[in-house]
């Protein structure tokens, strides 16, 4: 099972992702102004790689910033490649 949290305040922000209850990775983010936000690292646990659990933190922060009408600079290398190369994400970038 996966489960992922999120955790903001003024300047950052950080997604993470459980998988059967342990902690597998995180992506973090810092804030550019009032409506945009920098994804800045993303991370998988080695124990947890080919999950596509990545995929899934970016695919949190879309939504995230889908439903606060925020766009979203994929600074982070893996965050850019995926969305990038997921139609349906590209409407957030900034």
């Amino acid at each position: 099972m996966v489960e992922i949290t999120h955790a903001n305040n003024e300047k950052n922000g950080v997604f993470e992702i459980y998988f059967n209850e342990k902690k597998a990775g995180r992506m973090t983010y810092v804030w550019a102004g009032n409506e945009k936000f920098i994804i800045d690292h993303t991370e998988i646990d080695e124990l947890f790689s080919g999950k596509g659990l990545g995929k899934e933190l970016v695919k949190a922060a879309v939504e995230f910033a889908r439903k606060n009408n925020f766009k979203i600079v994929p600074l982070c290398p893996f965050a850019k490649k995926v969305i990038d190369k997921t139609r349906e994400f590209q409407d957030v970038m900034s």
